[in-house]
């Protein structure tokens, strides 16, 4: 049932000042590394000031570890793998994670970022993972913490009912676009009965931890701590948050029951990630921030996810003078070699419209390709060749863009780790709410480079040109 967003604002305040000084008391002292493992490379979409890194070999992880910073970031683009792949990547990480904390030390806290929409490997990796840490470290993991809210993307759950916000309306999740998604889709209206859905009955919805709205904005960090204290044999907490201050009061109880030795792990959403590192606000990046190379040549734009809100977003862009549109026909995905021909005409015209100072969009048919089997690893494969094609249109560029914008999860990653090159990116902060941009290294192909993430399920028809008119503004 569709409900007004006005609801949002009902809620009895919360001291935000109080809870400000006594989760802050919390972060100071706890001596863990947050390593949070991101399923495509917007987890960031709240935060700044942060290492990324694009793989887990052991030197990134060490890196990482020994880095100031309480939290990084592994990117593993696991919303873009098979179930296999997934399985593999979560062992080899907790192996990784775990060898290094042996060597330097420091324990760790393991989180998995994961989307707003509720769409990814679960229960799978953090099922992996679990089983990892128990084998190798003396650890029972009591329990998993899903918390799903994410402001910036309007995504609220009240009554254990995760909602996504379309102008004034709040709509459960599981009635939007996102929840018949052709490889995570899921049709629970609740929480307790996703988590039911996707774990095949494995936790039951009557057993499921629900932290609700009245005992965080009541502040009652007691009665959440005890109720975390009390979780046992890996079963699922719900946490219901509306505002960021829900969420600093539930990880204040959170550290508690942790430093009491609890030990949990978490599928989240960024919003998240910000509050239990404590990463403060700041303002949207200016043009100034992020362009430190001037350049002649054109920006590029690539669109790869084909979501109802990105095809608006894609129109929208196109109202814009000095862009350039160039489509992508990823309906000859089945065809190699009219594949191949086709993005080398895609290729070619972009170089010629950036050395002519032109920015260019380069984005896919906005039809979703399936294989047409009935299988959703077919349709997930099929999907990866199609993210292939659209990273090289910015790896086999000649010439240097002045910025590059991707849109689209398993895009923006392909783009960040195959085009781009990069091991270690620096995480600037938001050009607009929920979309993040990194610089690139050193070693990445276009050093330097402002990077723009912008996930295919955030924003409004204006936002996606938004963020273009700050990059081009001279």
């Amino acid at each position: 049932m569709r409900i007004s967003a006005e609801l949002l604002k009902s809620f009895k305040p919360i001291d935000e000042k109080k809870i400000d000084e006594l989760l802050q008391a919390e972060i100071d002292a706890n001596d863990k590394k947050i390593v949070v493992l991101d399923d495509d490379p917007t987890g960031i979409q709240t935060t700044h000031d942060l290492i990324v890194y694009t793989d887990w070999s052991k030197e990134s992880v060490l890196d990482g570890f020994r880095g100031e910073n309480k939290l990084f970031f592994l990117m593993t683009n696991s919303r873009g793998f098979t179930e296999e792949h997934t399985t593999r990547v979560h062992r080899e990480i907790a192996a990784v994670v775990n060898e290094v904390s042996k060597e330097t030390g420091i324990d760790y806290i393991l989180m998995c970022r994961s989307d707003s929409t509720l769409r990814g490997h679960f229960p799978l990796e953090t099922r992996i993972l679990r089983e990892e840490i128990e084998k190798n470290t003396d650890k029972k993991i009591d329990g998993e913490i899903l918390c799903s809210f994410f402001k910036e993307g309007g995504r609220f759950t009240m009554n254990n009912i995760h909602y996504v916000k379309y102008g004034d309306e709040l709509v459960p999740a599981n009635e939007t676009e996102f929840a018949r998604d052709k490889t995570f889709g899921y049709t629970s209206p609740t929480l307790p009965e996703y988590v039911e859905e996707k774990t095949k009955g494995e936790f039951k919805k009557e057993d499921v931890i629900c932290i609700s709205l009245e005992d965080i904005h009541n502040m009652d960090i007691d009665k959440i701590t005890e109720q975390l204290m009390a979780v046992k044999d890996f079963n699922k907490v719900i946490v219901n948050a509306v505002d960021y201050p829900d969420v600093k009061v539930f990880c204040t109880a959170l550290y508690r029951a942790m430093k009491a030795g609890k030990n949990f792990l978490f599928r989240t959403a960024a919003s998240t990630i910000k509050v239990i590192c404590g990463n403060p606000d700041q303002p949207l990046l200016t043009r100034e921030q992020m362009v430190t190379l001037e350049s002649d040549n054109g920006g590029v734009i690539v669109v790869g996810s084909h979501t109802a809100k990105t095809t608006a977003q894609v129109e929208r862009l196109k109202t814009m003078k000095d862009i350039e549109f160039v489509e992508l026909d990823a309906t000859l995905v089945k065809d190699p070699e009219a594949f191949e021909k086709e993005v080398g005409r895609c290729l070619a015209l972009e170089e010629e419209y950036l050395r002519a100072g032109k920015t260019v969009c380069c984005y896919t048919t906005r039809a979703l390709i399936t294989a047409d089997t009935g299988n959703k690893e077919d349709d997930l494969k099929l999907s990866v060749k199609i993210s292939d094609a659209v990273q090289s249109l910015v790896g086999k560029l000649s010439v240097t863009p002045a910025f590059v914008i991707a849109k689209g999860g398993i895009t923006s990653s392909d783009i960040g780790t195959k085009a781009l090159a990069v091991k270690k990116a620096y995480a600037l902060g938001q050009i607009q709410p929920g979309v993040p941009v990194w610089r690139t290294g050193e070693e990445s192909t276009f050093p330097g480079t402002p990077y723009v993430i912008f996930p295919g399920n955030v924003g409004d028809e204006e936002t996606l040109k938004a963020a273009v008119e700050v990059l081009m503004a001279k």
